[in-house]
């Protein structure tokens, strides 16, 4: 059963040229050039109910837009879309009380209050149970170790403390799909763990569809078997996160600072990213990394230097390059 269905959607933004100065904003009350930003074009693709999706691209790639347009939180151009058959955008109450949306940048809980005043009014305003909303509220708590704090200033914990809250708000009222926009940034390697666990086992346990945002490639690769990668509003593939993982698997970024600047062609040891400043940020073979690096430290006066895997946003140029 299909929970999303999307056919063709767009978004398209219009603004206006800002000229500089004051003689270009006076300018600009009699004249001004009209632009549009095209944020999302012609997106296709379907979910199936219980999935856990990923949704990847590099900032401004349209990823937050296209869940707002599914959440319907905004009004597409032109195209279609159903989540669990409901048109998004029309905002019927019985929609809203199937979805959750989190945006890693935005609080939902209230600032000065405790945690627990935000969910005693979700418990209002979807109307749960009291008994149900206290099971669900120990249980989720515990699974986060958060009990304790729920009577805590939320502007008094921590990014974690604050991201656990804002997941528990989310699922009170348990719907049917759930919508993660960055959930997890800022967080420290333990706490995305944390929140990557409790995910994993309520969608076990639940079947709630997700569709997840992330710029940590651990994120996708824990959660999600399917990958749905966009780049300039445009899907550029669609399949299995392995095929994504072992592709920019096989790559890895060097990036070494000398102590003096050295001009000569590096693009002998891998694909030449970048060279500025003294820094050079070479993409080379996973295999042969090693050996290039050694080559490097044997040959030139290096002051420091670091090898990595391929970002999440350095690789979907790579993917759109080498994967559809």
């Amino acid at each position: 059963m299909k929970a999303i269905e999307v056919k063709g959607l767009c978004k398209n933004f219009e603004y206006y040229e800002k000229k500089e100065g004051l003689k270009g904003s006076f300018r600009n009350l009699f004249s001004r050039k009209k632009l549009i930003k095209e944020a999302v074009k012609e997106m296709s693709f379907s979910i199936e109910k219980g999935e856990i999706v990923g949704f990847l691209g590099k900032n401004g790639a349209g990823k937050t837009t296209s869940l707002k347009m599914l959440s319907g939180i905004l009004y597409p151009t032109s195209g279609k879309a159903e989540v669990l058959g409901f048109t998004p955008w029309e905002r019927k109450n019985e929609f809203k009380k199937k979805i959750s949306i989190i945006m890693g940048q935005k609080n939902q809980l209230w600032w000065d209050l405790p945690a627990i005043d935000s969910m005693e009014l979700s418990r209002q305003i979807y109307n749960i149970e009291l008994k149900d909303y206290k099971n669900r509220l120990e249980e989720m708590s515990k699974l986060f170790e958060v009990e304790k704090l729920l009577n805590v200033q939320v502007r008094r914990l921590s990014l974690g403390e604050r991201m656990k809250m804002e997941i528990i708000l989310a699922l009170l009222h348990q719907p049917d799909i759930l919508f993660l926009d960055e959930p997890t940034i800022g967080l420290d390697i333990i706490s995305q763990k944390n929140i990557r666990k409790f995910l994993k086992e309520y969608n076990e346990k639940n079947k709630v569809t997700i569709l997840l945002t992330s710029h940590y490639m651990e994120d996708i690769n824990d959660l999600c078997k399917r990958s749905i990668v966009i780049n300039h509003g445009e899907i550029v593939y669609d399949g299995e996160t392995k095929k994504i993982r072992d592709y920019l698997g096989n790559k890895k970024i060097i990036k070494l600072i000398f102590k003096q600047k050295i001009d000569e062609d590096f693009t002998k040891y891998g694909n030449v990213k970048e060279y500025k400043d003294n820094i050079l940020t070479l993409e080379a073979d996973k295999e042969k990394s090693n050996e290039i690096m050694a080559k490097l430290l044997a040959e030139y006066d290096i002051k420091d230097f670091l090898v990595e895997d391929v970002s999440i946003e350095d690789g979907v140029t790579l993917l759109y390059q080498g994967v559809k």
